[in-house]
C-alpha cells in the first residue's frame, strides 16, 4: 500500500468513527487541523506522513468523550495502523504524537517527556483550531454541550490550575479564553504557526471586547 492510499483509508476509518460527535471535535475538525498540518508542513522539515496521520488520528478518541481515559486515543489510533500494517517505528511516533500534544499536559511536567518535529506540527495545527473565529465557535459549541455558563462575574478565571484541576472544571466559557485560549499564541512552536496565530489572537480580544460591552450596556 501506498502513502496515498493508507491517507485515504485512514480518512475514512476517521469519518465513519466520529460519525454523530460533538460539533467541535468532530470530522470537520480533524479536516481542518489536516490541512493546516500539511500548510505547516511545507514549510517546515519533517516526515510529511506521520504528520498527516497524526492528524487525522490524534482525536480518535478525545478523552473527554471517554471518561478521562487519555489511553483511549493512541490505543485505538495503534489498532487502526496496526491493521493496516503500518511500520511499527511510524506508529509509535504518531502513537506519541496523540498522547503528548494535548494543551493540558502541558500543565503536568512529567507529560512533556517526548518532542519531536511532526508534534510541533501537529500541535499548532490543533492550536490555531481552537482560537480566532472557529476557536470562539468551537468553546461556545462545547460550553453548551456541556451546559456551562456563558459568563458569571463572580467566577474569575483560574491561570494556575493543575492538569487534574483543568479537566474537572465546569468553569463558564468566558473563562476558557483565559485559561487556554488566549495562551497559545505564545506556545507555538513552528514560524507558520506563530504567523497564523498572531490574527486569529487578536480576533479573539475583539470579540472579548464586544462581549463585555455587550454585557453591560
Amino acid at each position: 500500500m501506498n502513502d496515498g492510499e493508507l491517507i485515504s483509508r485512514t480518512i475514512s476509518f476517521v469519518k465513519d468513527t466520529l460519525q454523530g460527535a460533538e460539533g467541535g471535535h468532530d470530522w470537520f475538525h480533524i479536516e481542518r487541523v489536516f490541512k493546516t498540518a500539511k500548510k505547516i508542513a511545507h514549510e517546515e522539515a519533517v516526515d510529511s506522513l506521520i504528520v498527516q496521520l497524526a492528524a487525522l488520528l490524534h482525536d480518535i478518541a478525545d478523552p473527554k468523550f471517554h471518561n478521562g481515559d487519555e489511553e483511549i486515543g493512541p490505543k485505538t489510533a495503534r489498532a487502526f495502523l496496526q491493521s493496516e500494517k503500518v511500520d511499527e517505528k511510524i506508529i509509535l511516533h504518531v502513537v506519541n504524537i496523540i498522547r503528548h500534544m494535548s494543551f493540558k499536559n502541558s500543565l503536568d511536567s512529567k507529560s512533556n517527556s517526548f518532542t519531536s518535529k511532526e508534534l510541533h506540527v501537529v500541535q499548532d495545527a490543533d492550536r490555531l483550531d481552537a482560537i480566532g473565529a472557529i476557536g470562539i465557535a468551537r468553546t461556545f459549541n462545547y460550553g453548551g454541550f456541556k451546559n456551562r455558563e456563558l459568563y458569571n462575574p463572580e467566577i474569575p478565571p483560574n491561570l494556575n490550575m493543575s492538569k487534574q484541576e483543568y479537566k474537572k472544571s465546569n468553569a463558564p466559557t468566558i473563562n476558557h479564553f483565559y485559561e487556554k485560549l488566549l495562551l497559545l499564541k505564545d506556545r507555538m512552536n513552528t514560524k507558520t504557526g506563530k504567523k497564523m496565530a498572531e490574527e486569529r489572537h487578536q480576533f479573539m480580544l475583539i470579540f472579548l471586547d464586544r462581549f463585555y460591552k455587550e454585557w453591560n450596556p
